[in-house]
């Protein structure tokens, strides 16, 4: 076998973003890739073991929770150089709070290709969960996904303090721990009794969605014991009932035409 005929049994590693849990979210292209993988390294601190029984038992299920960069891209490295089908699988969307830009960074050092194949993130299988829409017409057209500083700080430009003046819906991702200071940052601009949720492992069986107010958000969070996997929302559209909702989209509106409706 000549050095082309390798090369071309070699397959682009592929970046699977797995979702926020349940296995069904997964996407279709993200679910065929499972299946076809001769190496799938996720991360086992997050992925839902359920999300493996898309692969084939043949293959190779590496976690990578104990593992830093250097072995992770180790092992990519190994199983591609050997022509396997390589699936690294990160929950959510890979370009969320992934930490994936570091992983395709070492290896286009090392001439690997790669390709990435979204997933549905937390936040919009939260809203899927609470039924909600966070840009309602004529009460938010923005929404917010951050974080709040810690290990990882933030830009002083994107401190939650001068988001949360915008007052548009929020998702506020890996900040479970630190929901009095969020919670105080933003009770300055949504006020006290502002309505908000915490989102625990949505979509899995251990989910969770607790309504409560800006002032009892801290105490919530201790109550229900959750530190972790959880994201805060906050926005005027989680104080919109449907039997109070006054303000409709024109899309729909009877008055109103567009290119497909005189």
């Amino acid at each position: 076998m000549n050095a082309d005929d390798k090369d071309s049994r070699r397959h682009p590693v592929l970046f699977v973003g797995a979702g926020p849990g349940d296995p069904e979210l997964i996407t279709v292209k993200g679910q065929k890739a499972l299946m076809d993988a001769d190496v799938v390294i996720y991360a086992g601190s997050l992925v839902p073991d359920a999300l493996l029984q898309w692969t084939r038992s043949a293959a190779d299920r590496i976690s990578s929770a104990s593992m830093h960069l250097g072995q992770i891209v180790t092992a990519i490295e190994t199983a591609f150089q050997t022509g396997k089908r390589v699936v690294r699988l990160h929950t959510g969307d890979p370009s969320l709070y992934g930490a994936v830009f570091e992983q395709m960074a070492e290896l286009q050092r090392r001439s690997i290709p790669y390709r990435v194949i979204p997933g549905v993130t937390a936040a919009f299988a939260a809203a899927a969960a609470m039924g909600i829409e966070y840009t309602l017409p004529e009460i938010c057209q923005t929404l917010i996904l951050t974080r709040m500083g810690g290990k990882t700080p933030v830009p002083e430009s994107e401190q939650l303090e001068s988001l949360a003046r915008h007052r548009a819906s929020m998702a506020i991702y890996l900040s479970a721990a630190l929901a009095d200071p969020v919670a105080d940052i933003l009770t300055k601009h949504y006020g006290q009794k502002a309505a908000c949720a915490v989102a625990y492992r949505v979509s899995q069986p251990q989910e969770r969605i607790v309504f409560t107010t800006l002032d009892r958000l801290g105490a919530t969070i201790r109550d229900e014991k959750i530190t972790r996997q959880a994201l805060i929302i906050v926005g005027r559209v989680l104080a919109v009932q449907p039997s109070s909702l006054q303000h409709k989209s024109k899309l729909y509106d009877s008055e109103f035409s567009h290119g497909f409706r005189e």
